[in-house]
């Protein structure tokens, strides 16, 4: 058992045993340290990354406009580009004139951080949404009127087209102001590995904070034409974990199942794991002993037993029809890298060292192995 594991014996921590993926590229450590306080494994791949616009020509251009003409309302998205639109203003000397303005104007900020940057800059907010979405913000906007109004809208990382056109459709004058965008990674080989442990069922649940890296995720799976594999495997395998329901869209889209926490923060998304995922756990009672099958260790009897890829594969197989006899054959089909019926013998050992307990996988002579389980 190891630190990441449980933090004194007998005490089994939530996602020990189990190998996580994290995507995110901004806050990862954070959300990495998270994950392994709560025993995971991680496995790390950053599917984007930001890129500020401090330079941009458009960026200047959003600001210009809000200077050049008074807006009757600002809309904050995040803290990271709010921040990043004043630092900008700031270097061409248009800071004072674009706190001015935003003072002037009607200030709705998405949740806590960027409601936090708006009250850092001197400035306060005229209303968040509870529920902390772009959805709730638009309704809101829609329900207190802006025909004729000039709106601000600060991006955050990639275009809002549906908000925008909701906007301009009900009369008011929209301008996006694009404070960075998010840009693939520049080496794009842990994302590719990252896919291939997804497929070879080494990971048990994926994670993303941006909708971008769900999207950047399936277009690197399909530039080896393994989009539709990795599908696969996320509708029917791995627990996909969202920060969010913007985040969550690009995945819901392609009917891929994703569980999300109520509020859209980075530790309400690691307790939501860490319920979950053991809760997804299969769970027997073998020869008077309670097992609990993990990604890549078993519980027995509350104690954490890790186990090998191979005979981990084993391991499920028995368990897919337990208490039946399961014929070499298919064991040996199971195997990841293949092999004779002496690959199976060797895994059936393994098997039974890693558990601690010999008996709980029987062996059917010219049959095959079944697990010793207890009837009901």
């Amino acid at each position: 058992m190891t630190e990441h594991q449980a933090t004194e014996v007998g005490e089994l921590l939530p996602l020990a045993g189990f190998t996580v993926g994290v995507t995110a590229a901004r806050r990862a450590d954070e959300l990495i340290a998270l994950l392994e306080r709560k025993g995971a494994l991680v496995v790390h791949a950053p599917a984007i990354r930001i890129t500020p616009l401090a330079d941009d020509v458009r960026l200047r251009a959003a600001t210009e406009a809000v200077l050049r003409t008074p807006v009757d309302t600002v809309v904050v998205t995040t803290a990271i580009g709010f921040r990043g639109w004043l630092e900008a203003a700031e270097g061409w000397g248009l800071g004072n004139g674009l706190l001015g303005r935003l003072g002037a104007a009607r200030l709705l900020t998405r949740g806590p951080k960027s409601r936090g940057a708006v009250r850092a800059a001197g400035l306060i907010e005229t209303w968040s949404p509870p529920a902390e979405s772009n959805a709730e913000m638009l309704r809101h906007l829609l329900a207190t009127g802006v025909s004729g109004q000039r709106i601000a809208v600060q991006l955050h990382g990639e275009p809002l087209p549906a908000f925008v056109a909701a906007l301009r459709d009900a009369g008011a004058e929209v301008v996006e102001v694009p404070v960075y965008r998010w840009e693939p990674p520049v080496d794009p080989g842990p994302l590719h590995r990252l896919v291939d442990a997804v497929l070879t069922k080494q990971v048990d649940a994926l994670t993303f904070t941006s909708a971008p890296a769900a999207v950047n995720l399936l277009a690197v799976a399909s530039t080896t034409e393994r989009e539709e594999s990795l599908l696969a495997e996320l509708r029917r395998n791995v627990l996909v974990a969202c920060v969010g329901s913007i985040c969550a869209g690009p995945l819901v889209a392609r009917a891929v199942p994703v569980v999300r926490p109520e509020r859209a923060r980075i530790g309400a998304l690691v307790r939501e794991l860490a319920v979950t995922l053991p809760a997804r756990a299969g769970r027997l009672r073998i020869a008077a002993r309670d097992v609990e099958l993990r990604g890549h260790a078993a519980v027995v009897d509350g104690r954490l037993r890790p186990v090998a890829r191979a005979p981990m594969a084993v391991f499920r197989a028995l368990a897919a029809t337990p208490g039946r006899v399961v014929p070499r054959r298919r064991l040996l089909a199971a195997l990841p890298s293949g092999g004779d019926e002496h690959a199976v013998e060797t895994a059936i050992g393994r098997l039974r060292t890693a558990l601690g307990e010999p008996r709980l996988v029987q062996t059917v002579v010219k049959r095959g192995y079944r697990l010793a389980v207890d009837p009901p």
